[in-house]
Parts: C-alpha cells; sequence; structure tokens
C-alpha cells in the first residue's frame, strides 16, 4: 500500500538566533517552532515522521517523544554537513512501503496542511516526475535560494543566495524548501549529491536539478506568508503575529468574541460565546468553556475556567480551576492548586495558593488564603490571613461551611472553624473553634479619658528636642 511520510530537518545550529536555546526549540505561541512542521505533516496523512536531529539533540529529542510519541523517529546528524546530508540520515527510519516523502525544515512554522496535501497530490498527478516542490515570489528575496527556470518555464534547478550570480540575484521567485519526492529517487539523488558551493556542504535544494535532468520536477505555487522561515527574533516575532492573527481568527469563527490585543496560544481551548477582552493573555492548557468572561489583562497559564465564570480586570490565574458561575477580581492572584467552586467569589487583591473553595464561598477582599479549605457558603473577611507556613512546613486551614470570618484575622494553621462559627474581626485563631461557636482573641479596649491632650503636647515636645539636636549638630 502506498504511504506518505515526511522528513523534517531540524538540526541546525541557528546561530543567527544567539541564543543558547536551539533554534527549532524557540517558543512560538506556545509551542517550539519544530512542532509545527511535524504537525502539518501528520495532518497532510504522513503515516510517520522522522526528524533530523543535532546540535543540542538532548533538549529537542525529548520534546518530539513525549509529544507525538510513535508517530515520530529520530535520526541523528552527527555532523553538520548540510541540508542534503541531513535529509539522508532521516531515509533509512522511513517504515517499508514509504514510496512517497515530504521534506520540511523544522524552522517554518507557518506552513499549513492544505499545501502539503496539495504537493503530494501534484506528485501523483505526474506519474513520470520524480520531484514536487512549493515556490513563491515574494519583494523581498533575501536569504533564499532563487528558482531557475529555462526558456520554456520549466524548473531547471535552485541556486542558494550566497552562491548567486549578480543576474541571478534579481529573481523573485522563491525556494521555501518544501519538497514531495518519491523515496527511490531522493535515496539515489541524496547519494549523488557533491559540495561544490561557496559552504562546502551537501545542499538538499541539488536534488532539484538532479529531478529536473532525470524526469522532471513539477512546481506547486505557495502563499509567501505560510512559506517563511525563521532566521532570527526579528523574524520569529514576525511569525508570531501571524500566528495570532491565524489562531483568534479561527477562534472568532468559532464563536468566541476576541477584543483586539488579547494573545493566546496554540495549545488553548475556548468554547463558543465565551468573550475574551481586550490584553488578555492565556496560555498553556488553558480551557475557557462557553459564557465565561475574561476581562482586560487578565493572564490565565493552565487553568481551567468554568461556564459563566466572570474574571474580572488584571487577574493572574495559575494552575487553578474556576468553577461555574464563579467571580474572581479585580486583582486576584490565584497561584498553583486553587479550585474555585460553583458560584464562589475571590476578590480585589486575595491571593490563594493551594487552596479550595467550595460553592458560594466568599473572599472579596486582600486577603490570602494558602492551603486551606473553605466550605460552602463561608465568608472570609478583608485582611485576613491564613498563616500556613512556620517557616519548615506547610499547614492547613478548614473553614467549615457557613463560617463566618471577621476582617483582619488571622488564622495560624493547623486549625479548623467548625460550621456556622463566627470568628471576631481582628482576632488571631490558634486552636481550633468548635462549630456554631464564636471566637474572639483581642486585647480589652480602655479609654482614658482627656488623655489625647496631654499625649499630643509629649509628643510635639519630642519632636523640638529632636529637631534642636539635629540643629544644633
Amino acid at each position: 500500500m502506498s504511504q506518505l511520510c515526511a522528513i523534517v530537518l531540524a538540526a541546525g545550529h541557528g546561530k543567527r538566533m544567539r541564543s543558547a536555546l536551539p533554534k527549532v526549540m524557540h517558543p512560538l505561541s506556545g509551542r517550539p517552532l519544530v512542532y509545527y512542521p511535524v504537525q502539518r505533516a501528520i495532518d497532510a496523512g504522513a503515516v510517520r515522521v522522522v526528524v533530523v536531529v543535532g546540535h543540542e539533540r538532548e533538549r529537542v529529542a525529548p520534546y518530539l517523544l513525549e509529544t507525538f510519541g510513535d508517530k515520530v523517529s529520530l535520526a541523528v546528524q552527527h555532523e553538520q554537513l548540510g541540508t542534503g546530508h541531513a535529509a539522508l540520515q532521516g531515509l533509512p527510519l522511513l517504515p517499508d512501503g514509504a514510496d512517497r516523502v515530504l521534506v520540511l525544515y523544522g524552522d517554518t512554522p507557518l506552513l499549513v496542511a492544505s499545501d502539503l496535501v496539495r504537493l503530494a497530490d501534484a506528485l501523483d498527478r505526474a506519474p513520470d516526475a520524480c520531484l514536487a516542490m512549493l515556490t513563491c515570489t515574494t519583494s523581498d528575496p533575501g536569504g533564499y535560494g532563487r528558482i531557475l527556470r529555462d526558456h520554456t518555464g520549466r524548473i531547471t534547478g535552485v541556486r542558494e543566495d550566497r552562491d548567486l550570480s549578480d543576474t541571478e540575484r534579481s529573481i523573485r521567485e522563491v525556494n521555501p524548501g518544501v519538497y514531495c519526492a518519491r523515496v527511490d529517487f531522493l535515496s539515489t539523488a541524496l547519494a549523488d549529491l557533491r559540495p561544490d558551493n561557496a559552504q562546502g556542504e551537501l545542499y538538499l535544494t541539488d536534488v532539484v536539478a538532479l529531478a529536473a535532468l532525470r524526469h522532471g520536477v513539477v512546481d506547486v505555487a505557495g502563499d509567501s506568508s505560510s512559506l517563511v522561515g525563521i532566521n532570527d527574533r526579528a523574524q520569529l516575532a514576525e511569525a508570531d503575529r501571524m500566528m495570532q492573527s491565524r489562531i483568534i481568527d479561527a477562534l472568532r469563527r468559532s464563536g468566541v468574541t476576541i477584543h483586539d490585543g488579547a494573545r493566546i496560544d496554540d495549545t488553548v481551548k475556548i468554547e463558543p460565546d465565551a468573550t475574551i477582552e481586550a490584553n488578555v493573555v492565556l496560555r498553556g492548557s488553558t480551557r475557557v468553556a462557553g459564557g465565561a468572561r475574561i476581562d482586560v489583562g487578565t493572564v490565565v497559564d493552565n487553568a481551567e475556567i468554568g461556564p459563566g465564570a466572570w474574571i474580572k480586570p488584571y487577574c493572574v490565574i495559575t494552575d487553578s480551576v474556576v468553577g461555574p458561575q464563579a467571580q474572581l477580581g479585580p486583582f486576584a492572584h490565584l497561584r498553583p492548586q486553587t479550585v474555585v467552586g460553583e458560584g464562589a467569589h475571590l476578590g480585589n487583591f486575595v491571593e490563594t495558593k493551594k487552596t479550595v473553595l467550595h460553592k458560594g464561598a466568599k473572599a472579596n477582599h486582600l486577603a490570602y488564603l494558602g492551603d486551606g479549605e473553605i466550605g460552602e457558603g463561608a465568608n472570609v473577611g478583608a485582611g485576613t490571613i491564613f498563616c500556613n507556613y512556620d517557616g519548615f512546613q506547610k499547614h492547613k486551614t478548614v473553614i467549615g461551611r457557613g463560617a463566618f470570618i471577621g476582617s483582619d484575622s488571622q488564622i495560624v494553621a493547623p486549625v479548623t472553624v467548625g460550621e456556622n462559627a463566627y470568628v471576631a474581626t481582628g482576632t488571631t485563631v490558634t486552636r481550633d473553634v468548635p462549630p456554631d461557636a464564636l471566637a474572639i482573641a483581642r486585647v480589652r479596649q480602655e479609654n482614658k479619658e482627656g488623655y489625647a491632650s496631654k499625649l499630643r503636647q509629649r509628643l510635639a515636645a519630642a519632636k523640638a528636642a529632636a529637631t534642636s539636636k539635629k540643629q544644633s549638630g
């Protein structure tokens, strides 16, 4: 049975990135660059993708295997001897029965699967041809290899940018480096390559001239905006802008309201009828349910936002779950392992960490709730602190169902406040509070009649003495 496979070249240094991170591992819209060509090959029908790794492969290989599993195989280019040499390393790992192979670069994140399908189909429709390639025309071809054609318009080869003559440099049709070849031809052609160029390397592009001499090359026009290669951080930023436009446009067409300025990773899932306001950032494995509203300036990382939840402006949510109809913020900070139950509220400047708020629980103002469990319908007043860390270990606070914690209370864990208990304002709780009990721990107020004027006189005299001493010194 005929099989389509792919080889993705991801072994290069990427020196122009000026980074210790391998080029293909630089993030773009939430995923490393190398993810995109591998996934697009799979989307186009490739039954196996061989990724050729080399430079810093110990940082690239684990990601590929974890992400794609047995859909990918890894070939190693131990010496950087050119793109043709890299492709040659991938051939032995193609499965038996593979008769066509896509050859892609690992730094082309904007590829679309439909172009790869068109390329493979074009090769199928030309049984005498041994190679199909995408081409495109651009106003700024610098850095790209140019397409060479004869007087009849047939492709005769590709000339790399550094090897161009003055006449060839004016050519605007470029080679984006996307091929589909018959496996038997590619095996022979790669073995025939010679390093007759300015770099002294084996160029993959030289297989085009070999194909033209034998059976001809099929060329398929592509959109330059989807064939961009990444060589430096400026190009990375431009590609990221284009990817963001794609992601947001697709979500809008699926029924999500997204206002300008939002940034959404490719890994994020959003259901129809959710609303994402301006300057919101959604990252990682975040999931946003229908009817949820995420307001201006909020940052959400690896979190689940439930149906109808309202995240008010400038919240930060990390590795947490926000339940249906819950309300957060503004300026709430949910640190990892926070769970906010249905209809629960966390308000202005409330910080949580490893804390569960059950249905309808509220902490609306200026609180720190760490390592806690807050029962259904309980209320935590402004300025409350869960004192969860003793300098060596974390301890848990449990607030029972329906309990009321007065403002400016300190709950010193480990401690439990029972159901429907009441903690008076300004109390420091150091031992368990029974259900339906009142806990109060504060110094009795004493009023000293007429003492305020005497106090002011004493303080004014002290200030005058200090000022006189300073001036004389």
